[in-house]
């Protein structure tokens, strides 16, 4: 099982060649260069200028990068998704995304514009529509050539949109998150949960990544460096996670139980489902260096 971990997303504005430059020295899995929303129109040219330029340029070592372009049925859109086709970062973030056809659409221009195959689509889950669309837009992870492989949460548009209120433990945005969640493990893609505002309240930003990760995020966006270890931290196993998963897949290894359904192993009743967790478990702690044996 080949997993890469995506457990914290930090946002940068593309237009801040200081924050381009210190992002190659963060702790963060994923980095997302920010052409939309962080960037003025006056200087949206220039902001894609520069990530291309940081993208060639390189020294982010295995951190993922994403672009975050801007929309179809903007100015630059298109020149964006140019742009990043030759740029070549790892995916690029689609905004507002609505319907199946924002998928083909962009998945087309990137291979028009020659964009290699190993160039990823993630879609921003923020609007009304997409929560109704969500199974059909995430069914076209099932056609390869879509290229999606990740969607992420945008809870204040969703918010803005409903006219719901962002409260603490975010009641009203659970149902959306849900409906995501479930169509992200539908159809086999990673799903980043949105992010969260209140830069001064640290048990708050790791509550809400327990939540996320309770209901079966892959990781959360962020929006300030100093939000990268709690996120880490709440997407990453214990190690006492991965020493029960180790058990249970040596349980299931034994002879005569290969092939059962059911085991018993220390009191408790284990199934193969758990043994499918455990390999997950497992697989996310080698990918972030955890050997605990």
């Amino acid at each position: 099982m080949t997993i890469r971990p995506r457990r914290s997303a930090l946002y940068m504005p593309g237009s801040n060649a200081r924050a381009l430059e210190k992002a190659r020295s963060l702790p963060a899995d994923v980095l997302i260069f920010d052409l939309e929303d962080a960037v003025a129109p006056a200087l949206k040219e220039m902001a894609r200028a520069q990530v291309a330029a940081a993208l060639r340029a390189g020294g982010y070592g295995a951190r993922e990068i994403v672009v975050r372009v801007n929309g179809s049925n903007t100015d630059w859109g298109h020149d964006d998704l140019i742009a990043m086709a030759l740029a070549r970062p790892d995916a690029v973030l689609l905004p507002k995304v609505g319907a199946p056809g924002d998928i083909m659409r962009a998945s087309k221009d990137l291979r028009d514009a020659g964009a290699p195959e190993s160039l990823g689509i993630w879609a921003m889950m923020e609007t009304p529509i997409a929560i109704l669309n969500a199974d059909s837009i995430v069914r076209t992870a099932a056609d390869p050539a879509s290229r999606l492989c990740a969607l992420v949460m945008g809870v204040n548009d969703l918010a803005k949109d409903t006219r719901g209120r962002l409260t603490k433990g975010r009641a009203t945005m659970l149902p959306f998150l849900a409906i995501c969640v479930a169509a992200a493990r539908a159809y086999g893609v990673d799903i980043l949960d949105g992010v969260f505002g209140d830069l001064a309240d640290e048990p708050g930003l790791r509550a809400e990544c327990e939540q996320g990760r309770d209901l079966g995020m892959d990781g959360k966006t962020l929006i300030h460096p100093g939000q990268i270890q709690s996120a880490n931290a709440a997407f990453s196993p214990s190690g006492e996670e991965i020493a029960w998963s180790r058990k249970i897949l040596a349980a299931f290894a034994e002879p005569g139980a290969q092939d059962a359904g059911v085991i018993a192993l220390e009191g408790r009743m284990i199934e193969r489902l758990h043994a499918d967790v455990a390999r997950r478990t497992i697989a996310i702690a080698d990918a972030l260096g955890h050997k605990v044996a």
